[in-house]
């Protein structure tokens, strides 16, 4: 049997859009010789809608887009994954997350999803009803188990077990003979591995194969990187589709040998997931370009590169707006990372309008010492700039703030946090380093001095990032123990051996700056904790204060 993997980056609602998409999959894997085709879970629909489901007629387009598909399928079967009516006369959600089987212009088989996740970034239990059953699809004499994503979780690979069904198993006792999944997998640092880990235990623990294959694409602040998986019954690897890129491949289970696993380092998937984040969010919002202010700094010069990367070095337009206290390093730095990127960037300085600002202020200021106060003007003076470059040209303007930065609210309401995407606002402040170092493993893209100098926002004399924060090794360890493996203070001082001052100071300012983040621009998700869709906290609240 010879399967068709088309790893589809659909467009949130695009229903004539993701349908010729599917169509254009569906023909070059049929040239290829594949006489089975899959594709994603909700291909159709891109993933996630959330509430566009219950906007009128959105199910009706979908099912619409959907009986245009059954036109264009010949002899040769496609499995898609879209949108359906709940239609059971028992209480219930809506919606049905749903698999059709589509052939000769006919819906010869739908398969709703059992697993419906409601935790995290998922919230799916809020539309969708689940399957009452669990049956293969019997095709051409074979007995086809088809699942949708969760469906295949385990709860080995789950923070605890979560439900009390497992379709798998019912669909083995059923007389499954292959497992085919379409999914709609998230991105995360190491989540390639963990899944195609996750794949062959389950084909080695049921003794069948297994088609995985997933979404690709950003899709708001979620980028789903594809890296769809064949498997054998034994557990090999017999197809690892690329990640982050939309493709076809054909795949023949009877006949194929077992490929070697590539393994990206996890540098270059940060920077891949980047890139493929901010391309997606640009062009499917209708941006052709984008504006950043560039600092001089590490993180301003990766928001930098990861733009060129996905817009085109043309389409990315730089200003840096030095002040009284910029260094002439930080205003070289930037033009020597413009020129290296191929990026325009212009001097704007911010001296002038500064010294008026405060002495416009300075009647109700009255004898007040300067403090931070007056930073921040430098930072919103920065902020009305670039919003004004990119009402003028519909540039989309990028935040460069790294998570660290935000975790604690090192950073400005209404200056440095001004912008329509956060494209880094997920990557913690070593890990910036580390993907800027390994940008420049073969040249220099980013000038080694902005690598490695101090950090500094050069908003007053001789200011450095660590006069205020800890070093970024540390407060980057603490964070990643109290918000993405949300431990709480006391695990962290008795377990982890930091001290218990610097623990409950980060603490304390992760807290207290819930506030700033619920006015953030949305950022994309690269770790498993992001400040996010997937991490939803009271700013009013007391608990361990």
């Amino acid at each position: 049997m010879k399967i068709g993997l088309a790893q589809i980056n659909g467009t949130v609602g695009d229903f004539p859009g993701n349908a010729k998409r599917i169509v254009n999959a569906y023909r070059e894997a049929v040239d290829s010789g594949a006489e089975f085709v899959i594709t994603p879970e909700m291909s159709l629909v891109g993933y996630p809608p959330r509430d566009l489901v219950f906007k009128s007629q959105f199910v009706s387009k979908c099912l619409q887009a959907l009986d245009y598909l059954c036109s264009e399928i010949g002899e040769v079967p496609l499995l898609v994954g879209y949108i359906d009516q709940n239609d059971s006369e028992e209480p219930g959600k809506p919606f049905r997350n749903a698999a059709a089987l589509l052939e000769k212009g006919e819906i010869v088989a739908k398969i709703f999803k059992t697993l419906l996740p409601t935790y995290d970034i998922f919230d799916e239990r809020r539309y969708y009803e689940p399957a009452e059953h669990c049956e293969p699809v019997e095709w051409r004499g074979r007995k086809l188990g088809i699942t949708i994503c969760e469906d295949i979780w385990s709860e080995d690979y789950l923070h605890r077990p979560l439900y009390k069904r497992d379709p798998v198993a019912e669909l083995k006792t059923g007389g499954a003979e292959l497992i085919l999944n379409l999914s709609a997998s998230p991105f995360h640092a190491g989540k390639a591995a963990q899944r195609r880990e996750m794949l062959s235990e389950l084909a080695k623990s049921t003794g069948l194969p297994l088609v995985y294959c997933n979404f690709v694409g950003g899709n708001d602040q979620l980028v789903f990187d594809g890296s769809s998986v064949v498997v054998d019954a034994k557990g090999r690897v017999l197809c690892q589709m690329a990640g982050f890129r939309e493709g076809v491949e054909v795949i023949d289970l009877e006949h194929a040998a077992q490929v070697e696993i590539q393994n990206p380092c996890e540098e270059e998937q940060f920077f891949e997931a980047l890139v493929l984040g901010l391309r997606d969010y640009a062009t499917k919002c209708g941006f052709r370009t984008a504006c950043i202010g560039l600092s001089g700094g590490i993180d301003s010069a990766l928001t930098a590169a990861v733009a060129v990367e996905a817009l085109g070095a043309g389409n990315v337009y730089g200003l840096t707006m030095p002040s009284r206290y910029s260094s002439s390093g930080s205003v070289d730095d930037s033009m020597a990372l413009a020129k290296a990127l191929g990026m325009r960037c212009d001097l704007v300085p911010i001296k002038e309008p500064f010294e008026a600002l405060k002495n416009a202020m300075a009647p109700l200021f009255g004898a007040l010492p300067e403090d931070v106060t007056e930073e921040n003007m430098q930072a919103r003076i920065r902020g009305v700039y670039l919003m004004s470059l990119s009402n003028k040209y519909n540039h989309l303007l990028l935040t460069t703030g790294n998570k660290s930065e935000l975790a604690v609210g090192y950073c400005t309401i209404y200056g440095d946090m001004c912008g329509g995407l956060a494209v880094i606002s997920d990557l913690p402040k070593m890990k910036v380093f580390a993907v800027a170092r390994w940008l420049n493993r073969e040249s220099e893209i980013i000038p080694w001095n902005t690598i490695e100098k101090p950090p500094s926002a050069e908003l007053r004399p001789d200011q450095k990032d660590q006069d205020t924060l800890p070093p970024y090794e540390v407060l980057d360890g603490i964070l990643e123990l109290y918000v993405e493996r949300q431990l709480s203070p006391e695990e962290i001082i008795e377990n982890h051996g930091f001290e218990e001052q610097m623990v409950r100071w980060v603490q304390r300012q992760v807290d207290l700056n819930e506030w700033k983040r619920h006015q953030a621009a949305p950022g994309i998700r690269v770790t498993s904790k992001a400040f996010g869709i997937g991490r939803r906290f009271p700013i009013v609240q007391r608990f361990g204060r």
